[in-house]
């Protein structure tokens, strides 16, 4: 029964961090199609936020939620640089330091697909 319990919790809690994160509960559309398709766009978006905590961030950072994750890796803000041959983005680094950064998109890097369907 405990368990039960538990289990419940857990659930809530990640239905309370998409509700609040991710904002999925305004569904403001006046057609139902377009409300089904705003919620499957966020499920969506929860899903991959998921996916990039347990696979792609390094231990020391690894439980954040997605509102922290949101917030030091997905709005930082950057200045895009433009030279005759390149283009590069100057980003602030008050959140993240680089090699936190760095290391993140190495793990990302180093993920593969676990069929070989691309």
């Amino acid at each position: 029964m405990v368990k039960f319990y538990n289990q419940r919790g857990t659930a809530e809690q990640w239905i309370k961090e998409g509700k609040y994160t991710l904002k999925w509960a305004r569904l403001s559309c006046h057609d139902f199609d377009d409300n089904q398709v705003r919620l499957h766009l966020f499920a969506l978006a929860y899903n991959i936020g998921n996916f990039l905590r347990r696979l792609a961030l390094p231990k020391s950072i690894n439980d954040w939620s997605l509102r922290t994750m949101r917030e030091k890796l997905v709005k930082i803000g950057a200045k895009v640089v433009r030279h005759a041959r390149y283009v590069t983005f100057q980003m602030a680094e008050v959140l993240v330091s680089r090699s936190l950064f760095h290391e993140i998109l190495e793990r990302i890097k180093r993920l593969k697909p676990a069929v070989d369907w691309i």
